[in-house]
């Protein structure tokens, strides 16, 4: 599931079309609606703040380790 709001760049065909290919789900706030995204942006914060090392991580493979377990537990 891929959540954002009615920007658009998240509603133009190619990005759209880039999710299907991958079997994302897209999911859009309402118009106007701004606490409707307010849980996935709370995840993402602490997903940022504190979570993600601040200096960053050496290969991808240790960011999709560490950041793949954080979403599956929370």
């Amino acid at each position: 599931m891929f959540h954002s709001d009615q920007g658009s760049q998240y509603g133009s065909r190619q990005f759209r079309q880039r999710l299907w290919r991958y079997r994302i789900r897209q999911g859009m706030s309402r118009r106007g609606n701004c606490w409707e995204n307010a849980p996935m942006e709370r995840v993402f914060r602490s997903l940022k703040s504190v979570w993600i090392p601040t200096t960053g991580y050496l290969t991808g493979q240790q960011a999709q380790r560490d950041i793949g377990q954080y979403l599956m537990s929370h």
